[in-house]
């Protein structure tokens, strides 16, 4: 039976992140992937937003892990020649209730220690963007876009370079204890293999629930799994936009906004659709909503040019009505160096977090503390 320090299931920004940060530690390293490529499930259907750490409570993983994960990405990004863009990004209020919004926004921010958000008056906003209609707005300089395919592969690159593999179709079929970790029977091709790890990862996002149960996790332990559709539309030629814009956060998301891409288009969304399995598919008589969600802040759009983009699934740990939850790290490793640590909810910002979330899944690898979370 072939053994390994550490093994981490899913090959995801965030699971890449892990193993990369893992890695280079001089740790032996394996990810595996059920799929047939990196990346292929939250981590390509997002906004591929570099986010600023604005919207989330003071103290938690979200908020300190997304402005340190900013400044990092920023600097892997130009470090490692991976397409970006720090367009900076609006956040804009349509009616004047909204304003006090704004004023949260701004106050949690700057208790996160995000970069500062300026103020800006309607002209000021139109002056940046003249399409936009707003009676109010913030400006966030930190904001930005990531090619997301591009940075995922120079992880793994780096994973590779410190010695560690990626294996892609192969997946954890399940798990037993073992004196010097645990014995994971992995499938690959068809072939069912046993691996020792001393450590095991569970970054499977979406499927990180049945992974956890392959890993032997106790039920009550398991939190339960709430799935939230967003839709995207894609506006046909170039973008009228040359930064971020975004309405004041609706329940479950941050609304419908204005996301550009490195070839100068742009997409809007996401909406939120709560769910109960994991499909993709485009659910017809979004537009009418889309249409009049983004007429708020940009009267003229022409609808004739709004079209079916794709869509993505947030795996979040609360459901409608909910208070947002932060990311749970469950688990940790014992004095020996052995244990399992299950990553779950990690939805937006855990793009902008990875390599924060990787940094602090290392220190708890090398920590001897039984649990973290």
């Amino acid at each position: 039976m072939d053994s390994i320090d550490v093994l981490v299931v899913g090959a995801g920004v965030v699971g890449l992140a892990v193993a990369r940060a893992l890695a280079e530690t001089g740790r032996e390293v394996i990810v595996i992937e059920a799929a047939d490529a990196i990346g292929t499930g939250t981590s390509s259907r997002n906004s591929e937003v570099i986010h600023a750490g604005l919207y989330y409570p003071p103290g938690s993983l979200k908020a300190r892990l997304c402005v340190e994960g900013n400044r990092l990405l920023y600097e892997y990004c130009k470090s490692r020649q991976v397409p970006h863009a720090r367009t900076g990004k609006l956040i804009v209020a349509v009616e004047t209730a909204q304003e006090s919004r704004l004023a949260d926004i701004e106050a949690r921010a700057s208790r996160n220690g995000a970069e500062a958000l300026s103020w800006l008056s309607a002209a000021e906003a139109r002056a940046l963007e003249p399409e936009v209609r707003c009676c109010a707005a913030l400006w966030s300089p930190a904001s930005g876009i990531v090619d997301s395919h591009r940075y995922m592969l120079a992880l793994q690159g780096d994973i590779e370079a410190a010695g560690g593999a990626v294996a892609l179709r192969a997946r954890l079929q399940g798990s037993e204890p073992h004196a010097n970790g645990r014995v994971c029977f992995v499938d690959a091709g068809g072939q069912q293999s046993p691996l020792l790890a001393r450590v095991v990862v569970n970054s499977a996002g979406l499927d990180a629930w049945e992974v956890a149960r392959s890993l032997g996790l106790a039920p009550d332990a398991i939190p339960r799994r709430h799935l939230a559709k967003g839709h995207y539309f894609s506006l046909s030629g170039r973008s009228p936009f040359r930064h971020l814009v975004y309405p004041v956060p609706v329940p479950g998301g941050l609304g419908t906004h204005v996301t550009l891409d490195l070839a100068g288009g742009c997409r809007f969304g996401p909406d939120v659709a709560w769910t109960d399995s994991v499909d993709y598919g485009f659910e017809p008589g979004r537009k009418d909503s889309f249409v009049a969600s983004i007429r708020r802040y940009w009267p003229e759009l022409p609808a004739e040019r709004l079209h079916e983009g794709y869509t993505g699934i947030r795996p979040k740990l609360v459901g409608p009505g909910e208070p947002d939850a932060d990311f749970l790290i469950h688990g940790g490793v014992d004095d020996a160096g052995r244990g399992v640590i299950h990553l779950f909810g990690i939805e937006s910002p855990g793009l902008t977090a990875s390599l924060a979330l990787g940094a602090h899944v290392a220190g708890l690898v090398g920590a001897t503390s039984e649990s973290s979370g």
